[in-house]
């Protein structure tokens, strides 16, 4: 234990002497939490679209004022099709509504009536949004204009209700999520460089010419940046529900403790990495690569998993984060479900314990050869020696 308790120490006062740790830890996540909740938004956002109005109809001019009242879309009026074309190439607008000539004659008549809609397709969502907005207007519209008693009533009637997050907020799942991105962040590309920077800077040698065992080493690099994760963790939790207001409705002790096998899990990620490659500049990168692009784009925090290919949903499967995203927005919106909870924690505990015991085997207790050994083996070093 005094062994153990001497390397957590010297691991304590090594992280307290090195910024990135406690930038990353800290600052990190206030950062990340600031442009999650006010750079990145996945609501309905304000569209530029614009009019182009061919009816003279007085009734139809009350449709273009309707596209103008939007909250949903800053309307611009047009004379002509060159123009729109020329605003659209140069992003001035992301989309049209052409209203022709005849669009009133035939509503009277009964007739269906065309409304031509224009979107830009270099912006896929973009895209999506003005057609969207402007047939829910225009519907919206006909159900209030005079040509509504042309209209056969619809035979069923929706009511739709959303659970869990009422307000449809992208933020209330988005921000809990960044959570896991520090977690990992923390867990994997710290330690990644913890045991190759003992290599590189020669206390490995130091540290292996003592009674240190191996399973010290491994407790001794584990037990420092668990504690630092926690702290963090904490630190995040506060932000989320009392600075940034995210409604929690689970367990706290439920979310420290899968918390903590998540990162448990990170750091057999980040040790092994450095244990294999005794390199902080290739651990960094391998580290980046394997831990945090994943945890970023592979997880379902910015894009579903259920929408990817095959081949990358099957590979979602063996990421650590993937398994905590979902924890912990379950966690945070829905209360805690059982069998979520069960799932992941279980399947985070096998791989953490399969990654310490990999720690663990690959931690090398004897120095390599680091000289070529000398032309005519043993031999050659006796008459070297006899010379002498």
């Amino acid at each position: 234990m005094k062994i153990l308790l001497a390397l957590i120490k010297k691991e304590i006062k090594q992280i307290l002497r090195d910024p990135s740790s406690i930038v990353i830890a800290f600052i990190l996540p206030i950062i990340s939490f600031l442009i999650y909740m006010y750079g990145v938004n996945l609501d309905s956002v304000k569209i530029t679209m614009g009019i182009k109005n061919d009816d003279n109809s007085p009734e139809v001019a009350t449709l273009v004022k309707s596209f103008g009242h939007s909250k949903y879309v800053n309307s611009i009026n047009f004379d002509n099709m060159e123009d729109i074309k020329t605003a659209v190439i140069r992003s001035k607008i992301k989309g049209a509504v052409v209203i022709p000539n005849d669009f009133s004659t035939k509503l009277s008549k009964g007739q269906k009536a065309d409304l031509l809609i224009i979107t830009d397709g270099s912006e896929v969502n973009t895209a999506n949004y003005v057609q969207s907005y402007a047939n829910m207007i225009a519907n919206q519209w006909l159900l209030t204009s005079k040509y509504r008693g042309k209209i056969q009533k619809p035979l069923i009637n929706t009511e739709v209700r959303t659970w869990y997050n009422p307000d449809l907020n992208s933020h209330y799942f988005i921000v809990p999520g960044s959570i896991a991105i520090t977690m990992t962040l923390i867990g994997i590309l710290l330690t990644s460089l913890v045991i190759a920077r003992e290599w590189e800077r020669g206390t490995m040698e130091a540290l292996l010419s003592t009674k240190v065992r191996a399973i010290h080493i491994v407790l001794g690099k584990y037990i420092p940046y668990f504690i630092l994760g926690m702290i963090s963790m904490a630190f995040n939790v506060f932000l989320c529900v009392c600075i940034f207001h995210i409604p929690f409705k689970g367990s706290y002790l439920m979310l420290f403790l899968i918390s903590g096998i998540f990162l448990f899990t990170s750091l057999g990620i980040g040790l092994l990495i450095s244990t294999v490659l005794k390199n902080q500049f290739m651990a960094s990168m391998v580290a980046m690569s394997i831990g945090f692009m994943p945890a970023l784009m592979l997880s379902g925090l910015m894009f579903p998993i259920n929408s990817m290919p095959v081949f990358f949903q099957y590979l979602t499967a063996i990421i650590p984060p993937r398994y905590y995203i979902a924890f912990i927005e379950s966690e945070f919106m829905a209360g805690g479900v059982p069998e979520i909870r069960l799932a992941n924690a279980f399947y985070l505990t096998v791989l953490g314990l399969i990654l310490f015991v990999a720690v663990y085997k690959k931690t090398q207790m004897r120095l390599e050869a680091s000289c070529p050994p000398l032309e005519g083996g043993p031999k050659s070093l006796i008459s070297r020696r006899g010379d002498d």
